[in-house]
């Protein structure tokens, strides 16, 4: 399992099906689990994960996933603290003017009780 870094796939995860050779892999999804298709990639565009399927080289589309499913590897990546960080940026990314306000009123009040209570133990 890898995470694509760069190009229209980023910030998506995939698995290697084949190498091409010392710089170029295959990589697929597949598509319906993780929205990347299969396709040729280099590798300085991916970065590497510690969750591996156990497939054939060059396997299909439905053994990937099967196997992704069998060994619940998705689940797994989504249970770290990588991927926890991932969709946290991905979520800020997407947030509305509006929301980004409600964040800051909300720290800012969530600041103004932390201060009431470290005044209140000093005492």
């Amino acid at each position: 399992l890898a995470l694509i870094t760069y190009g229209p796939c980023a910030g998506k995860m995939c698995t290697i099906v084949d190498i091409v050779d010392q710089k170029r892999v295959v990589v697929d999804g597949p598509e319906s689990v993780t929205g990347v298709r299969r396709h040729m990639m280099p590798v300085k565009r991916l970065s590497l994960t510690d969750f591996k399927a156990t497939i054939s080289r060059g396997a299909h589309e439905k053994s990937l996933r099967l196997a992704l499913e069998k060994d619940g590897i998705m689940q797994k990546w989504s249970a770290t603290s990588w991927a926890k960080k991932v969709t946290a940026k991905e979520v800020r990314a997407k947030m509305t003017d509006f929301e980004r306000f409600k964040l800051m009123v909300a720290r800012k009040k969530r600041c103004r009780e932390v201060k009431k209570t470290v005044k209140k133990t000093k005492k």
